[in-house]
This record gives C-alpha cells, sequence and structure tokens, in this order.
C-alpha cells in the first residue's frame, strides 16, 4: 500500500490547516492509522492515531487543538490542525500499521511563523 500525504504549508501563528493522507488501496478501519512528525534536528514523534471501535490518541502537545478522521469511502486519513503554534513545525508523516509492519507517507512540510 502507499500513502500519499498532502496539505502542509505555511501559516502563522493561530492558524489551521489540514493535512490529507491518501491510501492507494482500501484500508480496513480495524487497522491503526496516525500521524507523525519531525522536526529538524529532532527525532519523529508520535502526533495522533485512530482506529475504529476506539477513541484516537492524541500526543499531550496537540490535545485539544488537532483532530484526527478518516474517511473510509475515500480511503483518506485527516488531521485538522486549529491554533497552531510555532513548535508545531516539522514534517508530518502518515502511517498505517498492517500486518507487523509500517507503512509512511513521504511527509508533508508544515511551517508555522510566530
Amino acid at each position: 500500500v502507499q500513502l500519499q500525504a498532502s496539505g502542509g504549508g505555511l501559516v502563522q501563528a493561530g492558524g489551521s490547516l489540514r493535512l490529507s493522507c491518501a491510501a492507494s488501496r482500501t484500508i480496513h478501519s480495524s487497522l491503526v492509522m496516525g500521524w507523525y512528525r519531525q522536526a529538524p534536528g529532532k527525532q519523529r514523534e508520535f502526533v495522533a492515531s485512530i482506529r475504529s471501535g476506539r477513541d484516537p490518541n492524541y500526543a499531550d502537545s496537540v490535545q485539544g487543538r488537532f483532530t484526527i478522521s478518516r474517511d473510509n469511502a475515500k480511503n483518506t486519513l485527516y488531521l485538522q490542525m486549529n491554533s497552531l503554534k510555532p513548535d508545531d513545525t516539522a514534517v508530518y508523516y502518515c502511517k498505517l500499521r498492517y500486518q507487523s509492519s509500517d507503512y509512511w507517507g513521504q511527509g508533508t512540510q508544515v511551517t508555522v511563523s510566530s
């Protein structure tokens, strides 16, 4: 399966962006999909994850500002990001966990100016 992330860009602090991650094939809703990010000089970190039948999980740093969702009919994962801060600046990656393997999208750059 291939994942294509999009929606990144340059936004001022306090602004919003919505990221999308389109899968090349049908993804069963029971599979975990998530968003991660990597800032310059830092390790990749968890942002949010979702699977059917369970509440989404969020990193403490984005709780209350970001919302993860998925449209199974479109095989697409989303990340709505509100109240963005300069610390949110990073390359954002989507990930699918399938049969003990991780599949990553190519990443989309989010830059938040102060």
